[in-house]
């Protein structure tokens, strides 16, 4: 306790300008940019096809090449952070998204806009891999699985405001003032880069070179103990990211409502799923793990079931039906990604990196199969969350009961 105590208070100590609630926000502001990169512009979609003049397929590649690059970014920021610290990476991700921000607002086609969202992506990489790195340098054991839990429903804000806003701003602006906005945010988040000093101490830094540096990757990922879990866990990435994709079609086309009134739906979804942490270390977080990640994938399970079925019906029928699946996303968050820091103990952007592009990675995949010309949309987005909630749960039950050891889960087996 007094190791944990103290590394706490020398972090707090590091942080002069930021100081120690001050880093918990700038932590939760950079994991918001993901959901604000992507919601915010979600209700302008259907416009956007009109605006282009092309197909939904064609817009939605704004939304899976922007995680795609998102992806290959952090797997590039994340090795480099364990080399040349978490600050410059953060500055250079934090520049590089705001400049792209910019481009988007000033795309005059879509491919221009493609082309801009892929390079905001790689930026954000760079914001968000330090992020969840900062977290592990910063906190261990129990206040690491606490602040991991307040981070993630203070970003849980974001998806709940982010369409919101943007379905305001249509009022009296396009689909440009989503990215004007972003740009603003992101010049915010660099100010805070400035500010922000290193948590990465010296001894613990990689000291050889770039190219070793990156071969951080495959030593982690040869690291059976954190990839299996890390894999079972990112699997659920494919039906949430899969709504993101689609939802603006559901409501706005499928159940003909107004993009304000999408808005609403995307914003109660994701305000009880702002819950799912606080009720993971209300009432969860002592009870045995591994039928904890069970019960929940379970949970998933049950979700996708409800929607090919009675969330066919009626708008609230289908979002009393999805927000048991993202409630259940948030609720495991915690936990997870606690566990898979538990499995590894040094290379922590590496690890950080394999993480946040396995999710972004199967994220897209989800994205692009969710966007496929299914008879009924609805139908095909609860079979996406059926198949890919029984996956996990199967290779959950397989890896306890494999020889591959997890500290916290298999000590006492």
């Amino acid at each position: 306790m007094y190791e944990v105590n103290n590394k706490i208070s020398q972090t707090a100590e590091r942080q002069i300008y930021l100081g120690r609630k001050g880093l918990i926000s700038f932590i939760a502001l950079m994991n918001m940019f993901i959901p604000l990169s992507t919601d915010m512009y979600l209700p302008a979609l259907p416009y956007m096809n009109t605006y282009f003049g092309c197909s939904s397929a064609i817009t939605n590649l704004t939304l899976s090449t922007f995680f795609i690059f998102y992806a290959m970014g952090i797997l590039f920021w994340g090795p480099l952070s364990d080399k040349y610290g978490r600050k410059s990476i953060l500055l250079t991700g934090s520049i590089i998204y705001m400049i792209c921000s910019v481009a988007c607002a000033l795309s005059f086609n879509i491919y221009f806009l493609i082309l801009a969202r892929i390079f905001q992506g790689i930026g954000a990489g760079g914001i968000t891999s330090v992020s969840i790195a900062v977290i592990k340098d910063s906190f261990s054991g129990k206040k690491r699985e606490t602040i991991l839990a307040v981070c993630q429903s203070i970003s849980g804000l974001a998806p709940m405001l982010a369409p919101v806003v943007g379905a305001f701003m249509l009022k009296f602006s396009d689909w440009r003032g989503t990215f004007w906005a972003l740009a603003v945010i992101s010049a915010i988040n660099l100010l805070l880069a400035i500010l922000f000093q290193e948590t990465l101490k010296n001894e613990d830094r990689y000291n050889g070179t770039l190219f070793g540096a990156l071969g951080l990757l495959v030593v982690v990922a040869k690291n059976k103990s954190f990839i299996l879990p890390a894999v079972i866990f990112s699997l659920s990435a494919l039906p949430f990211m899969g709504y993101i994709a689609v939802s603006a079609y559901i409501y706005v086309d499928y159940f003909d409502l107004s993009a304000q009134a999408y808005s609403y739906y995307f914003a109660a979804n994701a305000l009880i799923s702002i819950f799912g942490p606080f009720i993971y270390l209300k009432f969860l977080s002592n009870m045995d793990k591994r039928r904890f990640a069970s019960l929940i994938f379970g949970l998933s399970i049950l979700s996708g079931i409800l929607v090919m079925t009675v969330g066919t019906l009626t708008p609230i029928f289908f979002w009393l039906s999805f927000v048991l699946m993202s409630l259940a996303g948030t609720i495991i968050r915690p936990f997870s990604t606690n566990v898979l820091f538990d499995q590894q103990k040094s290379d922590t952007g590496s690890a950080s990196s394999l993480i946040n592009t396995l999710f972004t990675v199967l994220g897209s995949i989800g994205m692009l199969i969710a966007s496929m010309p299914w008879g009924n949309i609805v139908t095909g987005l609860g079979i996406l969350i059926t198949i890919f909630s029984v996956l996990p749960l199967l290779g959950w039950i397989l890896f306890l009961n494999s020889k591959v050891p997890c500290v916290g889960l298999k000590d006492n087996l």
